[in-house]
């Protein structure tokens, strides 16, 4: 028997259609909700919505816009149990780390509220040559127009709030897809923002299919593209997107650097969450560890003694460490390169199998460069474990990847943390922690295959503006 309905929000309306599907818990099957899919006719009304709504977004004062963020933060804790329980459910997340999420996403809307305070603003002085003397220029920034949000399973209310937050405390009308296995949540926040004040047509959250959702990319009326996702998809709609702004955030297979002077307890802890946490499930999930030779054979018994006693379950459960995948396609696909690594090498030296949705944490050793596991990202329980004799060569064997999101580097050395921070190819390093850290007011993107922009409350803001100049006689 299904919880409740949920409708596409189009401009402050809920609006149920003809086209309904299911959404079921990973973990067992059992129904959750039903969803009304939106086709072109609710996109359309959408984006008419969001031009009608232009104006009056980039018209609220300061105070406006801080009370609305204000309010939806509010709103989101005054039902922090209910939108936990459904993330639960929808994403087969462990309880305990879906009201982690439930809190990022109170946070950002609070950060929003707080960076709504102070947009960009420069004088410059324009007599530095005779031409500019008596004239001074002003530079104020506005917002670049209506924003295209599309969004993942894995985070399905942070990383939805991570595009509407930015796009209200800059003024800019959004309009959403969440991602068509978890957007149960994301409608659940529409309901908190319907309650505030913000104008009509200022944010709608669609579920479509995909030849609906294309046109968030390609309609012209679309300012900006903000995308989360897969590089594959990603790039494609980079190519597809015309001439608007575009802001991808593509994920990884992040690197992990363990020194012969850090903290190994300290290391194998961080590293067991940022390996398993969400079962890998993470654009800065830990992939790939390498450790001093030093220590090598200490930091694989404590990492596996520890890994093994992480306890599976339903993802309400509270004692649950790790539950199933997304869906059985993706848990069969990382159980076909963790088997190609092993046929060509790699020693399998923890989990390994699946049952159903279910992926045991897996950790590998023995791994070559080129294999799936190393090279691709995996976004599934596993992890490779690799020895290292010189930090810079360390160094190199990390940025040996297509992408470059986030690295993290266990030491004590500052030498070493600075020669990290100069030489690693990523767009964040992370010492004495994992890649795997974020914290939602902070600069967050990647570069190479990664993608491009940053995301992060006021870096997603300058996204969403443009400057403009006013040349003004003083004299």
């Amino acid at each position: 028997m299904y919880q409740r309905e949920y409708a596409p929000f189009v401009g402050g309306e809920f609006i149920r259609t003809n086209n309904t599907y299911e959404i079921l818990c990973p973990w067992d099957s059992s129904p959750v909700a039903r969803v009304h899919l939106a086709g072109d006719k609710e996109l359309e009304l959408a984006i008419q919505r969001a031009q009608q709504a232009e104006v009056q977004m980039a018209g609220l004062a300061t105070y406006e816009r801080y009370e609305i963020l204000m309010g939806i933060a509010k709103g989101i804790k005054d039902r922090r149990e209910e939108f936990a329980r459904v993330l639960a459910l929808e994403a087969c997340k462990p309880i305990k780390l879906a009201y982690g999420e439930v809190d990022r996403a109170i946070q950002t809307f609070v950060v929003a509220a707080e960076e709504a305070k102070r947009p960009p603003a420069e004088l410059i002085r324009m007599d530095w040559t005779p031409a500019g003397k008596g004239k001074e220029g002003i530079v104020k920034y506005f917002p670049v127009g209506i924003v295209a949000g599309i969004s993942p399973f894995n985070f399905p209310l942070n990383l939805c709030v991570h595009k509407i937050a930015p796009a209200i405390a800059a003024g800019c009308p959004i309009v959403l897809k969440p991602a068509r296995s978890t957007p149960l949540s994301a409608l659940m926040l529409a309901e908190v923002v319907n309650s505030t004040s913000l104008p009509k047509g200022g944010l709608s959250i669609i579920c479509t299919d995909r030849v609906t959702g294309n046109k968030l990319v390609t309609d012209e009326r679309f300012s900006l593209l903000s995308f989360t996702g897969s590089p594959q998809v990603g790039w494609k709609m980079k190519e597809q997107a015309g001439r608007k702004r575009v802001v991808l955030e593509l994920g990884g297979n992040a690197g992990v650097i363990v020194s012969q002077s850090a903290n190994l307890e300290l290391a194998v802890a961080k590293c067991l969450g940022g390996a398993f946490a969400y079962a890998g499930q993470v654009c800065i999930h830990t992939q790939r560890i390498f450790v001093h030779q030093s220590v090598f054979h200490h930091f694989i018994d404590q990492f596996i003694k520890r890994a093994s006693g992480l306890k599976p379950g339903h993802p309400l459960s509270p004692d649950t460490d790790i539950s199933a995948m997304i869906d059985e396609e993706n848990s069969r696909r990382v159980e076909e390169w963790v088997a190609e690594a092993v046929s060509e090498g790699a020693k399998l030296l923890l989990g390994g199998k699946r049952e159903g949705a279910y992926f045991q944490p897996t950790a590998l050793t023995n791994t070559q460069p080129s294999m799936k596991v190393c090279a691709q990202e995996v976004f599934g329980p596993v992890v490779t474990i690799e020895p290292y004799q010189e930090f810079g060569k360390a160094i190199s064997i990390v940025n040996e990847s297509d992408y470059g999101l986030q690295a993290g580097v266990f030491t004590n050395q500052i030498d070493e943390m600075n020669l990290a921070y100069s030489r690693l190819k990523v767009g964040g390093v992370i010492i004495n922690d994992v890649p795997t850290f974020r914290v939602d007011h902070m600069p967050y993107g990647g570069i190479k295959g990664s993608g491009f922009g940053r995301e992060g409350v006021k870096y997603a803001m300058f996204e969403m503006l443009e400057s403009r100049l006013l040349v003004k006689n003083f004299e």
